[in-house]
């Protein structure tokens, strides 16, 4: 990147790097209409409509060809910088924007439900989280084929408890009408069905990842089910991450034929790539579980974008390790507490670590051992740090109470057992009772959340626990870029 200061009036244009550099190499307060966000962004401030971001990730966006340019008073030489107004390449057609009357539609979605010792469904939420975009091809007469995985078969046929059957009959029933199941997902039966269909019909093919070809992306698996269809529908965030054959493969052999985005994947991506590239500020991201090698990307990521990164779960005790804290018992990654260090470093007044800890000495009876709060990095040994304690807990909940726009993922404890539950309900009620635009991001927080009863006072819970994690990192997914535009 050059940055030779030119000549009064010439214009010198920036092409950004992965580790984001000042383009002039100058302090950043010099600059009061410019931001510098670290790795993530720069934000000019007055000049940025809603749509210009300067991210650290080329591939996640696509230019608009619109020019911004601006002069730097402080220099004698003015300096004139041409920066690229940028939007997200995920803006995707919708399967409300495609005509389904008569066609055979092929929408991957998530059935990955639990299911009982009687295979019944536990928890239909997944089902229902999928019926407005099926909804949308039923009622205005398509031929609608859903295509899931569910659980982690082997890969080498029928396994009768990762049947989607369940799925189907739940479908049903929140349906009101029947829906037909295949018995294979390629093969005789389910290409008798795909054929019997008529205008609104539904029909489920079994388990894509009762094929081996699934997991492995394969073409000759991919091209198969292609064939069925007309048109093509992603409304699977869960697995958006991933490259099996129904997410990559599969609209790859559709090439020319409608690629579209279900409601759910549409909403997912709207909540969070906004918060990611244009989040109103402060801008909080709320941190848990148990690794920090879970969420290296995340907390690198957020904390060149974000205001301030709350850190809580078993993971605050690697960084307690790092700061020279006594840590008991405590789940810990000690071959991660030179990255912790470095973590801290880098994060600086950004990275709020707990204050105190809410620790006991028997995980196996929680309700029933010695339990006390101790300051951080002095749990005793024969006792584990169990959940943030109560001055933490005040303290996020301030910030949390400031924050325009929030991103929470993994909780503050072991919330599923009393009264370690305490950290992460106290963080949520914070976040429930905020004005801002809160995300929850899925798998344990979402569970978390919910469980709690605070699923209906959040902005948007996410359905894809791993893939809202990689939209964090920063990360492109090849199974919505290759998606038709909107």
């Amino acid at each position: 990147m050059d940055t030779t200061p030119k000549g009064a009036g010439s214009v010198t244009k920036y092409l950004f790097p992965k580790r984001l550099i000042h383009p002039v190499g100058v302090a950043a307060d010099t600059l009061p209409w410019m931001r510098v966000l670290g790795y993530g962004a720069v934000d000019t401030g007055p000049l940025r409509p809603d749509d210009v971001s300067f991210r650290s990730d080329p591939d996640r966006f696509a230019s608009s060809n619109q020019v911004a340019e601006t002069t730097i008073p402080e220099f004698t030489d003015h300096i004139r910088f041409s920066f690229k107004r940028t939007k997200q390449t995920m803006a995707k057609k919708t399967i409300d924007q495609v005509d389904v009357a008569g066609k055979k539609v092929l929408m991957r979605v998530d059935f990955n439900v639990p299911l009982d010792e009687n295979q019944n469904v536990t928890d239909d939420r997944r089902v229902r989280m999928a019926l407005p975009s099926i909804k949308s091809v039923v009622d205005r007469g398509g031929q609608l084929i859903l295509i899931s995985h569910l659980g982690r078969p082997a890969g080498t046929g029928f396994e009768s408890k990762f049947s989607l059957a369940p799925a189907a009959k739940a479908l049903s029933e929140l349906l009101g009408k029947p829906v037909a199941m295949a018995s294979d997902t390629v093969e005789d039966d389910a290409k008798a069905k795909v054929a019997a269909l008529q205008d609104g019909g539904v029909v489920v093919l079994e388990n894509l990842r009762f094929n081996s070809g699934e997991k492995k992306g394969c073409a000759e698996f991919a091209g198969k089910l292609a064939a069925m269809a007309d048109i093509y529908c992603n409304d699977a965030f869960g697995t958006c991450h991933r490259s099996d054959a129904s997410m990559v493969a599969v609209p790859e052999a559709m090439a020319g034929k409608p690629r579209v985005v279900g409601h759910l994947v549409a909403r997912e991506i709207q909540y969070l790539s906004d918060a990611i590239s244009k989040p109103g500020r402060p801008f909080v991201a709320i941190l848990g579980g148990a690794k920090v090698s879970d969420k290296i990307n995340v907390i690198n990521n957020l904390l060149g974008i974000c205001d301030t990164v709350l850190i809580g779960g078993a993971m605050a005790y690697t960084f307690s390790l790092a700061q020279g804290g006594k840590i008991g018992d405590s789940l810990v990654e000690k071959d991660k507490v030179e990255l912790a260090k470095e973590l801290i470093e880098k994060g600086g007044d950004k990275l709020m670590l707990p204050v105190d800890t809410h620790c006991g000495d028997d995980f196996g009876n929680i309700a029933g051992c010695n339990k006390k709060v101790v300051p951080a990095g002095q749990i005793p040994d024969g006792m584990e740090g169990l959940d943030i304690g109560p001055e933490t807990a005040k303290l996020y909940a301030e910030v949390i109470k400031k924050a325009k726009t929030i991103v929470w993922n993994g909780p503050m404890g072991v919330f599923e057992k009393p009264p370690m539950d305490a950290g992460t309900k106290a963080v949520a009620q914070a976040v429930a009772d905020s004005d801002s635009i809160s995300i929850i991001g899925g798998g344990d927080s979402a569970a978390a959340v919910d469980q709690l009863g605070f699923a209906d006072q959040v902005s948007h819970v996410s359905t894809g626990g791993g893939a809202s994690l990689a939209m964090l990192e920063g990360q492109a997914f090849a199974a919505v870029d290759l998606l038709d535009e909107a």
